[in-house]
């Protein structure tokens, strides 16, 4: 049964997207398989017809396995299914990926993971999403042409309709383009499991931000310590209401740790602009404030930059 082939005809309304040049489709599929699209088709409630236009059923490919066990590489040999399937009172199938016959997410992992198991996957276990008790097909969706978590516009989507804080935080004033398709989740994150903290794709922080903002990396003759220590001591990585996406406004994070004697050691506050009625006024509260002076406050390898300021 396995080895035999048959010609399946597939109209081009059930499968407009894969075909624009003809009225009909044909795709030699296993007779198995073609046992399965007898219901389950374009019209079905979850389209699987689509999978014939994906990296999951392309038949010269033995790596996929859909050429020799098709529906079964990942759904089980589901035999009892096959011949009265659920809906009509029968058995589920074997291995069921939605609805309300799906099965544990131990069961949906492990068949994902029997071809997905390379690099990106060996964090996986003990990783926060696995820990959660999510499965793979809460973010990835099999029977479309393409995955939407894939795709720049649907990852963000998926990763937003569960972290909600950064969903927020991107569509602040100052933000890394995610919104724009420019930057993505995983272009920092890797959401099957990381080293680093949050799931980053390196060990620490600053190493991935460096990956792009490579001027900051150093080494400094003048260091700023706490640039060396984390960057989010300062910065917001998903968006802030606040310049540079800092996450308080100058000078009042810079005070936060600069208090010397050599500056003067009350607080500024919003009083004292230039061009109030007193004697003076800071410019230290205008423009780039403290950063008027301390251009360099990343670090400095000028010989008189020991203050940042050069």
């Amino acid at each position: 049964m396995r080895k035999t082939l048959s010609v399946l005809t597939i109209s081009l309304g059930l499968l407009a997207s894969m075909t624009t040049s003809a009225e009909e489709v044909y795709i030699d599929v296993p007779g198995h398989v073609a046992n399965c699209l007898r219901c389950h088709d374009g019209g079905d409630k979850h389209p699987v017809l689509e999978i014939f236009a994906s990296p999951h059923a392309v038949l010269a490919d033995p790596h996929t396995r859909f050429a020799e066990d098709g529906c079964a590489a990942c759904h089980g040999e589901s035999i009892d299914h096959s011949r009265l399937p659920a809906p009509a009172g029968g058995e589920p199938a074997e291995i069921a990926f939605r609805g309300p016959h799906r099965s544990d997410t131990e069961t949906l992992n492990k068949t994902c993971m029997n071809c997905h198991a390379g690099a990106d996957m060996m964090h996986w276990h003990g990783s926060d999403h696995d820990f959660k008790g999510m499965a793979c097909v809460d973010c990835h969706t099999i029977h479309t042409r393409a995955d939407p978590a894939m795709d720049h516009r649907g990852q963000i989507e998926n990763c937003t309709s569960c972290h909600t804080k950064q969903h927020a935080e991107i569509h602040r004033a100052f933000a890394h383009p995610v919104r724009e398709g420019q930057v993505t989740c995983t272009d920092c994150h890797n959401p099957h499991g990381g080293v680093g903290p949050s799931d980053l794709k390196t060990m620490t922080v600053n190493e991935n931000c460096y990956s792009c903002h490579a001027e900051k990396r150093g080494p400094f003759l003048w260091e700023h310590q706490p640039v060396r220590e984390d960057c989010t001591q300062c910065h917001q990585p998903h968006g802030s209401v606040h310049r540079d996406l800092l996450v308080q406004r100058t000078p009042f994070l810079c005070q936060q740790c600069h208090m010397g004697q050599f500056h003067p050691s009350a607080a500024l506050s919003g009083t004292g602009l230039p061009g109030d009625d007193l004697p003076s006024g800071s410019r230290s509260l205008i423009g780039r404030d403290c950063m008027n002076c301390h251009v360099q406050v990343h670090g400095s390898n000028h010989p008189a930059g020991v203050g940042q300021t050069r």
